[in-house]
């Protein structure tokens, strides 16, 4: 499927959803979207939620600048439009076709509706501006001067990091839920731990030299909690 925003082919994703059926996902790396047919963003298991963020992480880029002018529904042509929604106490948006046939989300904004982003705390802002002195708005990709602002100038997305606790708790969902025969791995909440600590040490290390500050100066703060995820899950 060519991809509505970029043009590019977009690849599929199978995954199982918690309704017992296999469920296609539509993902362009080269402008970090996904593609949801009607209700599937709702239809993802906690493992497949994992595994969509590893899918991610593993293909990371600098995030895109403004998509395409009028992009249109993969499947009737119709121009989509751009649509506020809200899941749980969390504000995110998509582009969804009129006639019901599914959303373009980007990476950002899935983050944002599955409760994996929070905003910095004042010790995390303070000792990120000790070491960087601008990094990549996770949302638009614009530069944020880390010394006059703690917002992008550009969309006003506030600088935010990925929030592996909610990772740990679909980790225990996948814990007491697996499907039968095929039992999580025991050793998720040790590698998700691990990963942890590595993102938090970023923000205690003067030197700057931690591996997760040296993704977030390429990848911004947002990329560089996915590809923390990602090396954890790489192998689950």
């Amino acid at each position: 499927m060519e991809c509505p925003r970029c043009r590019a082919a977009m690849a599929e994703e199978t995954l199982e959803s918690h309704v017992g059926q296999p469920i296609v996902i539509d993902v362009c790396v080269a402008c970090q979207s996904l593609w949801f047919d009607t209700r599937e963003s709702l239809k993802l298991s906690p493992a497949s939620t994992l595994t969509l963020f590893r899918t991610i992480g593993d293909g990371l880029q600098p995030v895109p600048g403004a998509p395409e002018p009028g992009p249109r529904c993969p499947r009737c042509r119709v121009e989509l439009r751009r649509t506020h929604d809200m899941q749980r106490a969390t504000r995110f948006e998509y582009l969804s076709c009129p006639a019901g046939h599914g959303r373009l989300t980007s990476f950002y904004q899935f983050l944002r509706e599955k409760d994996f982003i929070k905003p910095l705390s004042p010790a995390e802002l303070r000792d990120l501006r000790a070491q960087m002195k601008a990094v990549n708005c996770s949302n638009c990709g614009a530069a944020i001067d880390l010394e006059v602002r703690s917002a992008c100038g550009h969309c006003g997305s506030a600088l935010s990091i990925l929030d592996l606790g909610q990772a740990d708790r679909l980790v225990e969902q996948l814990r007491h839920a697996g499907r039968p025969g095929q039992p999580a791995d025991p050793t998720l909440p040790l590698r998700l731990e691990r990963a942890r600590r590595e993102a938090a040490a970023a923000f205690d290390t003067p030197d700057g030299r931690s591996p997760w500050m040296r993704d977030a100066s390429g990848a911004g703060l947002i990329g560089a909690g996915l590809l923390s995820l990602a090396r954890w899950l790489k192998d689950r």
